[in-house]
């Protein structure tokens, strides 16, 4: 049986400069002198960081792969027809995906689990009696070209943060990215592979620090898992949390282990919080993520910020989600890259698109918010 170490550590070279202690000065003091990192804001470009358009990772293969997933069947389709109708896809630089190859998908994943999914997948055999070990299953069926599947999503999230590398774009976009749960040598949650892990693995090949910023309804437990031992990514998880609740992981108590203690952060949310509460919640945090983020592109090569999953956060309402959605624009004036990997329902579309280019929507539709 593999510890939690083995499975999912990564420790780095450097510890963060010293400073207050973070039990002493909380994490939100600590975020701002502990890890000296600045609370100034830095001159906004002339052009918002915004002369290239942003990248979007598409190809018809593509969206009829995604297609192909039985638990959001013609999601992918719905969402880029919704962009073409807006022409949309005329105001970005469309990229053509590649498919990952084993070895990258294996920079994160073990070869054992990634060759099981590989032969289940070929044979569409949902009975192996070794599936069960690797997450195979209820939620993960393993059914035929499900590998295939995997390999095109993987490769997508890493094509952009390629792009991003390359310096063709300060956004890069694959909307039917962010499968977040899956774990080293397991599935879990409708999730095969983890591209937002792979994408962040490619972005340090440049990169000293990134930020992971996650909004999905539920924990982003194999992100933070991965990246639970180093100092060189941070996580930061905002999602429902209580008992039965999936992946019942992300309490506010898991802050990372090792040289990674204090860089994951979780902001558990019990059913019933009104808007104004979560509202609250995100925009005082989110000065500190904004604030991580300007510091590192002013002192040195350039730091990423990668934004996966979002989709709508409470039972309560869908209205706060998009209140969340309006911090993101300030990311822009830092001259950050950003990777966003979506696995979001067409509605989304217009308002996120707005948000990352307001000169991508007519006036009418940028204005529009969705009610409560």
């Amino acid at each position: 049986m593999l510890t939690r170490e083995h499975r999912c550590g990564r420790s780095e070279e450097q510890e963060p400069e010293p400073g207050l202690s973070p039990k002493k000065a909380g994490i939100g003091r600590w975020l701002r002198n502990g890890c000296k990192w600045k609370m100034e804001e830095p001159e906004e470009p002339a052009d918002g960081g915004q002369s290239l358009p942003p990248v979007y990772i598409y190809s018809p293969e593509y969206v009829s792969m995604c297609d192909s997933l039985a638990k959001v069947p013609k999601r992918a389709s719905m969402v880029h027809s919704l962009i073409e109708a807006y022409a949309l896809h005329k105001q970005m630089r469309i990229v053509k995906p590649k498919v990952a190859s084993m070895e990258e998908m294996a920079t994160f994943h073990t070869d054992a689990y990634l060759q099981h999914l590989q032969k289940v997948s070929q044979e569409g055999d949902d009975d192996h009696p070794d599936s069960i070990e690797y997450g195979l299953g209820y939620d993960c069926p393993a059914t035929e070209g499900i590998f295939d599947y995997a390999a095109a999503v993987g490769g997508a999230t890493i094509t952009a943060a390629q792009c991003l590398i390359d310096g063709m774009c300060k956004i890069a976009i694959n909307w039917s990215g962010g499968w977040h749960h899956a774990k080293k040598d397991e599935a879990s949650g409708f999730c095969y592979l983890n591209d937002a892990v792979l994408g962040i693995l490619r972005l340090r090949r440049k990169f000293d620090r990134i930020l992971y910023v996650d909004l999905d309804l539920h924990h982003g437990d194999g992100v933070e898992d991965a990246f639970s031992f180093t100092s060189k990514v941070m996580t930061v998880s905002l999602h429902k949390f209580s008992p039965g609740f999936f992946p019942g992981t992300g309490d506010v108590s898991d802050v990372g282990l090792g040289k990674g203690r204090y860089y994951s952060v979780n902001v558990p949310i019990q059913d019933g919080i009104q808007d104004e509460k979560y509202y609250h919640i995100c925009e005082s945090f989110s000065q500190h993520m904004v604030l991580i983020m300007c510091w590192k592109s002013r002192q040195a090569a350039g730091q990423t910020a990668m934004s996966p999953t979002e989709s709508s956060k409470s039972s309560t309402t869908s209205k706060v989600t998009f209140e969340d959605l309006k911090h993101l624009p300030k990311s822009r004036r830092w001259e950050l890259p950003l990777l966003k990997a979506y696995c979001a329902s067409p509605c989304w579309i217009l308002y996120k698109l707005d948000l990352i280019s307001s000169s991508l929507l007519p006036h009418e539709v940028g204005n529009w918010c969705p009610q409560s």
